[in-house]
């Protein structure tokens, strides 16, 4: 463990976000790291605790205990080494997980957790700059070949364990660039995307083979591609016969929409479709002009959704100039602290104040948007009610609160509500996948899915989740296909 009497004597310290005046004019990543020194005090509140939680909690069982000593013995290449074992990307998550471990540390049953996510982070920013993260590609191959359809966290895992099995693996790409809700989805505050290409770059060192712009099959399955007619078109039945397996690991990108009046109006997008648009631009893909009119300068902006998805549109929102933003959601206001009836070691669901909060915009809770107001064909305002949760057998019923109606002002309406299920055409029906009654794909026993030489993995069969999830279902998947192949 380490230090004795760590978490007696050193409290909790959480490395700050640059100044909101600095970082609301550019999109560099806004959370700091602290010292060394500071780091390895902080990993010292790790104690040996008999049962460590934190790894129960963990989607791909990071090993905490064992690489925060390292941590706070000095040993970087040590704690590097036990990291990697169990999570073959702690840059991704170390910046963009909502650490589920913390919620179950020990300590947090009456202290303030260990700063997990950050410490992780730190171990493998200083691996790189230490320069002991090299490439290793296998011995030898095994004469075996895997197509893995979709570059996102679940592909990549799974291409980075069969790489270093020995397979050869080729990773298809629909879109201009590898990542997929990595690169697209999340912002270049929260995640900058050149610590995913040196990832990327390090991968194809080892052999790993990458073809993006690539479509298989008929669908575009890119977050907010506008015109990719340029890409090469593979079909889906040459996949098949072409490799010992196909493994799709595309996500879940049905986007959720909502059914009510003024929906047809302009100004109502997915905050996806918002989202990879600017990160696009910022990427050089695409330019400005080219937008579409997606952007918030100058404008209201409503964003529906009250999750980390609209919170990324809030972010983004301020730094395009918007003149007003507000973020409202359907589900009452969490509790600041752990509530009776989620106790720890479960992930409470309590009030999550992101660095895009604390940079300007209003949150409203139980809000329920019943129509869009338009004029000329744009939305103008949106036409809401309050409404209350109340229980009934056994289930949470919604009710309108009575003369509650009001309006909001909106020139651009983000719908940030999730996604429902895998995109159903393209891939899936030209290789005859069976969906499930979620309307993912459909697996059978393990990552099997209808056609036999066909695997998935990730969010394209459990559903819209978590970026570690589909880095822990990616390398199970890549587990199953060692083991049977």
């Amino acid at each position: 463990m380490g230090s004795p009497r760590g978490f007696l004597e050193i409290p909790r310290q959480l490395a700050d976000y640059r100044p909101v005046e600095e970082r609301l004019n550019d999109y560099s990543e806004v959370e700091l790291t602290l010292t060394d020194e500071e780091r390895r005090s902080q990993a010292a509140r790790c104690m040996d605790c008999g049962v460590p939680f934190c790894h129960w909690a963990c989607p791909i069982s990071n090993t905490m205990p064992e690489w925060q000593d390292r941590v706070y013995r000095g040993d970087w290449t040590g704690a590097w080494a036990l990291l990697e074992e169990r999570n073959p990307f702690p840059e991704f998550t170390g910046r963009v997980c909502p650490a589920l471990c913390e919620a179950s540390c020990v300590l947090g049953v009456n202290d303030e957790p260990v700063t997990i996510r950050q410490n992780e982070l730190a171990v493998i920013e200083k691996a790189f700059a230490l320069g002991i993260v090299k490439p290793c590609p296998p011995k030898m191959r095994n004469g075996k070949n895997v197509a893995i359809v979709g570059a996102g966290p679940a592909g990549l895992a799974a291409a980075y364990f069969l790489n270093r099995a020995g397979f050869s693996v080729t990773v298809y790409e629909a879109d201009r660039k590898l990542g997929g809700y990595l690169r697209y989805g999340i912002p270049d505050f929260k995640f900058d995307k050149s610590f995913l290409d040196r990832r990327i770059a390090l991968m194809g060192e080892e052999g790993v083979i990458f073809k993006a712009n690539t479509r298989i099959g008929s669908a575009r399955y890119g977050f907010g591609i506008v015109d990719n007619t340029d890409a090469e078109c593979i079909d889906a039945k040459h996949l098949e016969s072409a490799f010992d397996l196909v493994l799709v690991t595309i996500g879940a990108r049905e986007p959720r929409d909502i059914s009510i009046p003024g929906r047809e109006n302009a100004g109502i997008v997915q905050a996806l479709d918002y989202l990879a648009r600017q990160n696009r631009v910022l990427a050089g893909e695409t330019h400005r002009s080219a937008e579409g009119g997606i952007t918030a300068f100058g404008k209201r902006v409503v964003v529906i959704g009250g999750g980390d998805t609209g919170s990324d549109c809030v972010g983004t929102a301020n730094r395009q100039g918007a003149l007003r933003v507000s973020q409202i959601e359907v589900l009452p206001k969490p509790p600041l602290h752990r509530p009776p009836e989620e106790p720890w070691p479960l992930w409470p669901k309590v009030l999550k104040t992101s660095s895009s909060h604390l940079e300007g915009g209003e949150r409203f809770w139980s809000i329920n948007t019943k129509d869009f107001i338009g004029r000329n064909g744009n939305v103008e305002a949106i036409h809401a009610c309050r409404v209350e949760w109340m229980q009934k057998d056994g289930r949470w019923v919604m009710s309108e609160v009575p003369g509650s109606d009001f309006e909001i002002g909106a020139d651009l309406v983000l719908l940030a509500m999730g996604f429902t299920h895998v995109v159903q055409n393209g891939i899936v029906a030209d290789l005859m996948l069976e969906t499930d009654e979620r309307g993912n794909i459909r697996t059978r026993g393990s990552f099997h899915t209808s056609n036999p030489k066909v695997w998935t993995a990730g969010d394209s069969r459990n559903g819209a989740s978590l970026v570690v999830r589909a880095i822990a279902d990616g390398r199970a998947a890549a587990e199953a296909i060692i083991k049977t192949l």
